[in-house]
């Protein structure tokens, strides 16, 4: 019997998918069948390299994007990309993401702006391109990546939190509107993940954090990922608009 997480003929955009929980996603959704396109943007040879081993790990279609995942003009470009090498798109996963953290007296302008701009504003964008390309299909899933602080926030992190508390009410909003189209809109809110992200936070905070967390350790990215090609499969097919948290019972 086929699995119905099979995902064969399907077209999987992911952002920021050469490291963390975007690269292991990338792992599933190749294994499950789907044809990739996987994005960075600080390192050509590394996004080549993952490409590459897509393809001979898993035998399936792979090209990658090397733009900032933030920025306007290249985003468009990209979907026209996508659109010119298959025609179509039927999952979009908004990975690429930012941590900063910072006391509410010590957060300036620029990383107020940077964390907005890549956590929240470039989502918007590429909802609004991805759309377009799915829409003419009628069907495609999309998945963004929230996260646990955004629910319940977090001391040190107003900003990072603002950017992905904003992307609950974005999912909502962005499934009530596009449910007519058959276009399914989820978010996955992960809580602590080992990835580079944890980098950020000091040993003692990141011990404390930890300590909260009713499973008792870290989340791994293919934790997350699992999730993803769940809301992404014919197995999630009425399921739209809803945040998955995916952090052990950090939040409960």
């Amino acid at each position: 019997m086929a699995s119905p997480l099979k995902l064969d003929g399907k077209v999987a955009f992911i952002t920021g998918s050469t490291k963390g929980i975007g690269w292991a996603t990338a792992q599933a959704m190749a294994q499950y069948g789907a044809s990739l396109v996987l994005n960075g943007h600080s390192d050509a040879a590394l996004l080549e390299s993952r490409v590459a081993e897509i393809k001979d790990r898993f035998g399936v279609p792979a090209m990658g994007l090397c733009f900032h995942a933030a920025e306007p003009a290249a985003i468009k470009d990209a979907y026209k990309s996508i659109f010119q090498a298959h025609k179509r798109l039927d999952i979009l996963v908004n990975n690429a993401g930012i941590l900063r953290n910072g006391v509410i007296g010590m957060m300036g302008d620029d990383m107020i702006r940077e964390t907005i701009n890549l956590n929240t504003i470039a989502v918007i964008h590429h909802v609004q391109e991805a759309a377009r390309l799915m829409a003419r299909n009628k069907t495609g899933a999309i998945v963004n990546l929230a996260s646990i602080v955004g629910q319940a926030g977090s001391e040190g992190q107003m900003v990072y939190s603002a950017s992905k508390s904003a992307l609950l009410g974005l999912t909502r909003s962005a499934a009530k509107e596009l449910a007519p189209k058959g276009i399914r809109v989820n978010a996955v809110a992960p809580g602590m993940i080992r990835t580079d992200l944890l980098k950020e936070l000091p040993q003692a905070k990141l011990d404390e954090r930890v300590g909260a967390i009713r499973l008792g350790r870290l989340g791994e990215p293919e934790e997350v990922a699992s999730a993803i090609v769940f809301l992404c499969s014919d197995m999630a097919s009425y399921i739209t608009g809803q945040i998955l948290g995916v952090d052990g019972g950090m939040v409960l």
